[in-house]
């Protein structure tokens, strides 16, 4: 048996706990954004984040409400993803407080940075990953407001690299779950695709 939820006629805060509850694991875009004028460095966490086209690499997160990520990429038209491993969870979750606009994340939280080399906004230095893009396009829908950005450079550390690839278990990466629930790499199983060529039936 299953039972039925109608968004119609369901809150939206109890709606968005029962989407962000099943479509999981979720992964994180940590970003990091900078005022217009070059003052203050912005860092939060955005689990609704994915790849949305590879020519040109664009990657793109979504901001439920007008944060001050979605505020300064308006502004600047740059930020930064970093990944968001699981050695740093605790400043991740940290950067995810609501402090008022023109307080550094960075510095609230004590997450050190290091300078982007294409881009404005600073990087995570202890990120092992760090996408830097420019502005490719927003879309609102609704309370929300999709960022897509093109990535101009990635900086990878060389210690999770695998004959030149980033390798999943070094990363190490978090992902969001419902409420308060994050979720670590686990077990890695691995299957090649099959090809229709070689699908038994065909052969």
């Amino acid at each position: 048996m299953r039972i039925d939820f109608d968004p119609a006629a369901t809150s939206r805060n109890e709606f968005y706990r029962l989407l962000t509850a099943v479509v999981v694991p979720r992964p994180i875009a940590w970003v990091s954004t900078v005022t217009a004028d070059g003052h203050t460095p912005n860092l939060a966490p955005h689990s609704f984040f994915t790849i949305s086209c590879v020519e040109p690499p664009v990657v793109q997160f979504t901001s439920v409400g007008r944060k001050d990520s979605l505020r300064n990429v308006e502004e600047t038209g740059e930020f930064v993803v970093n990944l968001a491993p699981e050695a740093l969870f605790e400043q991740i979750n940290a950067t995810a407080t609501d402090f008022p606009h023109g307080v550094s994340e960075f510095e609230a939280v004590g997450v050190t940075a290091e300078p982007s080399l294409r881009v404005k906004p600073p990087r995570v230095a202890d990120s092992p990953v760090a996408l830097e893009c420019e502005l490719h396009s927003t879309l609102r829908l609704g309370d929300s407001t999709v960022v897509l950005g093109r990535v101009v450079h990635a900086a990878v550390a060389e210690e999770v690299l695998d004959g030149g690839h980033p390798e999943a278990t070094r990363l190490r990466p978090l992902s969001r779950l419902g409420k308060d629930e994050w979720g670590t790499l686990g077990a890695v199983r691995e299957i090649s695709r099959i090809r229709y060529a070689d699908w038994p039936a065909t052969r």
